[in-house]
């Protein structure tokens, strides 16, 4: 989950779950780039979406079949903004954490789609 909160529309407002879709570099540390998903279908769906449908749908209330990854949204962020979903407590009410690894092919794809979204589709063909 990513806090946005402070930032100003047309740019995401509100928490969301992303994909982190940055490597962890050396000299940058504190930072990563994410990716927002929806539960909304964009209106219309273009190069820059992605339906990514988990095994088991995230915790409630992003318990949609699918998300929608919204590539042309790509941000840079500080791990402050940054969270893990909880699924809950254990049996000693400690509290549990709902962590994902999206597949090879779906960061793939994402990766893909900000190219799309960056204005740079012509470089996917390298890919």
């Amino acid at each position: 989950m990513c806090d946005f909160a402070g930032m100003k529309e047309p740019e995401m407002v509100k928490r969301r779950p992303v994909v982190v879709v940055s490597p962890r570099l050396r000299y940058r540390k504190g930072l990563c780039a994410v990716v927002p998903m929806s539960t909304t279908r964009p209106q219309p769906p273009e190069a820059y979406h992605h339906r990514i449908r988990f095994g088991e749908p995230l915790p409630a209330p992003y318990d949609s079949e699918y998300q929608w990854v919204k590539a042309d949204m790509i941000y840079t962020v500080a791990f402050h903004r940054l969270f893990l979903l909880t699924t809950g407590k254990d049996d000693q009410g400690k509290r549990q954490y709902d962590a994902r690894v999206i597949s090879k092919a779906d960061l793939r794809t994402i990766q893909s789609c900000i190219l799309h979204g960056l204005g740079m589709a012509d470089l996917t063909t390298y890919m």
